[in-house]
């Protein structure tokens, strides 16, 4: 099987490279490296650095392909707000130009990384794919806006469009902005002896996600999907991010309370956590528990911050 990645020279992009090609499939990375690091990709992947809005520049280069992974975005949700029209661009535009080029590369499987900030703040949890859709972020308003492009593409009977809402991911190779960040920056701060912050009491509760679980639910039956789809990608376990803290803390030999405290962010959804039961009827279920990855996270940053 051959298979295109955006962003693939990203955090989750760089994951789900690995895993394809563990699975044994030919890899085309396509990355702007705005936000990814070359060094991501893995030798055995061809790599092109370029644009997902100048398709028109690469896409001749490319061959065909057999299914879409579509990870190239902007994961700010605070840019989101600030610059709405580079969001606009990026992950509504840049979605419809991907399935553009797909049409043109006869690919027949598209798969699109949404976000749980398409659900807003609604507390039925856990929170299943049928709920209405009501994002308080330009953000989750445009991951919204690129899954009815997929669906009207799947409608046409173009691409089978398979949709997938992600929990908060976290791993090895996570920047310190986007959703997930969180690990990111506690992580972060550990292996550089900085004291991190906690906005509000810290009671606020999201569903955490490892980056390789994520990864493999990408590839999950990738080529052999008859109908479209979306799916919940996370745990359905909700974790506070005082807990977050005092795991990680106890890992790197700290007392809990060297932390610091701000004030909450304006629009912060109290809590988070997705119902995967329609995912685990697909075949996928996450395999890596919380403290594993916790561990696999910090040891990393660790590692990252040794080496320079």
């Amino acid at each position: 099987m051959r298979v295109l990645v955006t962003g693939g020279a990203g955090f989750i992009g760089s994951h789900v490279v690995e895993r394809l090609l563990a699975t044994g499939a030919d890899v085309v990375v396509v990355d702007n490296l705005s936000l990814g690091r070359r060094e991501n990709v893995p030798q055995a992947a061809r790599f092109i650095q370029g644009d997902i809005l100048q398709s028109h520049e690469w896409i001749r280069s490319v061959g065909s392909i057999d299914a879409v992974i579509h990870l190239a975005a902007q994961i700010s949700v605070a840019l989101s707000e600030t610059q709405p029209q580079k969001d606009v661009m990026t992950n509504v535009l840049g979605t419809v130009a991907m399935l553009e080029a797909a049409r043109t590369l006869d690919c027949h499987e598209f798969r699109f990384a949404s976000s749980a900030a398409v659900y807003g703040d609604n507390q039925k949890l856990p929170l299943n794919e049928d709920e209405v859709l009501n994002p308080l972020s330009y953000y989750g308003l445009d991951k919204m806006v690129a899954e009815q492009y997929i669906r009207h593409e799947s409608d046409r009977r173009r691409v089978t469009g398979i949709i997938l809402r992600m929990a908060n991911v976290y791993g090895p190779r996570q920047r310190t902005q986007g959703e997930g960040g969180v690990v990111a920056i506690f992580s972060d701060a550990l292996a550089k002896g900085r004291v991190p912050f906690i906005e509000g009491d810290g009671e606020q509760t999201r569903d955490f996600v490892a980056a390789t679980d994520v990864a493999r639910a990408f590839c999950h039956n990738l080529g052999q999907a008859n109908r479209s789809a979306t799916y919940n990608i996370g745990t359905q376990t909700a974790t506070s991010v005082n807990q977050l803290w005092e795991t990680l803390a106890t890992m790197a030999g700290l007392d809990v309370s060297a932390v610091g405290r701000v004030q909450s962010r304006a629009q912060d959804i109290r809590h988070s956590r997705l119902s995967i039961s329609r995912a685990t009827d697909w075949g996928f279920h996450p395999l890596v528990v919380l403290t594993q990855g916790l561990e696999e996270t910090y040891a990393w940053f660790r590692q990252t911050d040794e080496n320079g």
